[in-house]
């Protein structure tokens, strides 16, 4: 049995290639997108709205019990409206590797979250991921599926 966990999302969004991608690789942006409960706050002092590779991005959330995380995450590649990926550095998870791919269609753009993770303390984070984490990883992303389908259809 595998200690990562993936997590696939795909939502179409009623807008212009251009639109989606100025919007979603702007880390300035990901607080409008994250449950107000955990407090995201961006604690960088580069805030490029040019997102590239190498880019580090340092904030803090509270995901359990109002408890703040600090956490870094570095865009390690870049496809100019084509995709994006961004790997935990610090923070709360041995491995975290979230991808961003962009696809033009018919009816806008479709966007691809795919995110590989895995909780520390090996047996031990087995069992939390199965009570709490998977949960609120899913939670997480159900609350971006409807907070983007709100914004952008």
């Amino acid at each position: 049995m595998s200690n990562v966990h993936r997590l696939q999302r795909v939502q179409q969004l009623n807008i212009s290639l251009e639109e989606a991608w100025n919007f979603f690789s702007s880390p300035q942006n990901l607080q409008q997108i994250t449950p107000a409960y955990m407090k995201f706050t961006i604690k960088s002092t580069n805030k490029s709205n040019t997102m590239y590779p190498g880019q580090l991005i340092e904030y803090t959330v509270r995901p359990l019990f109002g408890i703040p995380l600090y956490w870094m995450t570095e865009i390690t590649h870049v496809k100019d409206k084509v995709y994006f990926i961004d790997e935990q550095r610090f923070g709360p998870y041995s491995f975290w590797h979230h991808q961003h791919h962009f696809k033009e269609n018919e009816r806008g753009v479709e966007m691809t979250d795919l995110l590989h993770y895995k909780v520390p303390l090996h047996f031990l984070g087995r069992i939390v991921n199965r009570l709490i984490v998977h949960k609120q990883v899913n939670q997480i992303f159900d609350y971006r599926y409807k907070k983007i389908a709100e914004m952008f259809g």
